[in-house]
């Protein structure tokens, strides 16, 4: 036990080397990573605006005109939440957009019937709530009017949420064979979810599953080999920027730590 603090307070002490040397980059570079997908997915609407147009036409029976106002809303509106995050303008007009965009998919996709896809997507939402709540002040009570019993500001409960949807992701990169290594995977990522979930040594854990997930990514995912013409280079293409948008999620966690409704944060009054 006493070796295995030793080497967990080592591994602490890389990480805060690490965050220290790029603590300037890592909050514009996590929020780059987490509109990626809606920024391709945005730049897919206008490349792609008459096979999604038929799409929906077909799906839903709705006719040319709702398709492709449903088509000109998603680009629209994801561009442009995009450019307000990066540009840090209205942060909570875009994050309002972007969950619009995410619920709207949700729905005219047929995703809510589909587990994978609807916990990448609450993985998703879940990256954008901690968007919102690194913009959000500080210090609010939850009940106006009365004096605080403690630290309970709502920004703290999204910052928990917005940890618990974006551990989904990782939920659905487990893969159930009878393997030594992939059990021993499973096991390991499963640890890590657990404790950025309830946030315990949460920017270590962020960190390594931001590795983790990373890598996942680019090798499972690496849409840039497959041919134009084959369809699987969209779906893949999809797979990388949602899971490239829940590392930024994790960057955030990394950049500015899980919040008060943690046991980082407990430990620390202990």
């Amino acid at each position: 036990m006493p070796k295995q603090n030793e080497l967990m307070d080592k591994a602490e002490d890389v990480a805060d080397q690490v965050l220290r040397h790029s603590k300037h980059i890592l909050p514009h570079l996590a929020r780059f990573c987490l509109i990626s997908t809606f920024f391709e997915d945005g730049i897919r609407m206008y490349t792609q605006w008459n096979e999604q147009r038929d799409y929906m036409n077909a799906t839903w029976g709705c006719g040319y005109f709702l398709a492709s106002m449903f088509v000109l809303l998603n680009l629209v509106g994801q561009l442009v939440g995009c450019g307000m995050v990066l540009s840090r303008q209205k942060v909570p007009i875009a994050c309002g957009l972007l969950f619009g965009i995410i619920a709207l998919q949700t729905v005219a996709y047929s995703i809510l019937w589909d587990l994978k896809f609807l916990m990448r997507n609450l993985a998703l939402s879940g990256g954008v709530l901690l968007l919102l709540a690194e913009n959000k002040a500080e210090g609010k009570s939850l009940f106006a009017g009365l004096p605080s019993m403690g630290d309970n500001n709502p920004k703290q409960y999204m910052q928990l949420s917005g940890r618990i949807l974006l551990v989904l992701m990782f939920l659905t990169l487990l893969r159930f064979e009878a393997s030594v290594l992939q059990i021993l995977l499973n096991l390991v990522g499963t640890a890590l979810i657990i404790l950025i979930a309830v946030g315990y040594k949460t920017k270590l854990s962020a960190l390594v599953l931001v590795l983790w997930l990373t890598g996942l990514n680019f090798y499972f995912n690496a849409w840039w080999n497959i041919p134009d013409y084959r369809p699987m280079r969209d779906f893949l293409k999809y797979d990388f920027f949602q899971t490239l948008s829940v590392v930024g999620g994790l960057l955030l966690v990394v950049a500015y730590g899980p919040g008060g409704v943690s046991m980082d944060e407990h430990k620390k009054k202990w």
